[in-house]
């Protein structure tokens, strides 16, 4: 089962920029799609954006489509989510995720391996 911990929230001002990265441990990151999703208060956690084993493939939701972009390094066991032009809306908590299945999923249930978030604040 591999482990995944996320880092680089922050507070921002509308319209900079943050980076997060997702760590993994275990032998099973290269052969897992990954996954960010996002929790705003009082909302149920979203999916963001996925990527392929391999990197060829990405899957984004509309509202961030142009705005977000997420790469991986599987030598390096990392998945990155570049954010630009952040928005209020932007604000909450993100998880990155490990998913066994092929493509790229969007519910929360086909995803077996969560990091413990990291915040991401935006202010107006």
């Amino acid at each position: 089962q591999v482990q995944l911990v996320e880092s680089g929230g922050g507070l921002v001002q509308a319209g900079g920029s943050l980076r997060l990265s997702c760590a993994a441990s275990g032998r099973t990151f290269s052969s897992s799609t990954m996954g960010w999703f996002r929790q705003a208060p009082g909302k149920e956690r979203e999916f963001v954006v996925g990527i392929t084993r391999s990197g060829s493939g990405t899957y984004y939701v509309d509202s961030v489509k142009g705005r977000f972009t997420i790469s991986r390094d599987n030598a390096k066991n990392t998945v990155y989510l570049q954010m630009t032009s952040l928005k209020p809306e932007d604000k909450a908590v993100y998880y990155c995720a490990a998913s066994h299945s092929v493509g790229v999923p969007t519910k929360n249930y086909a995803y077996s391996a969560w990091g413990q978030g990291t915040q991401v604040t935006v202010s107006s």
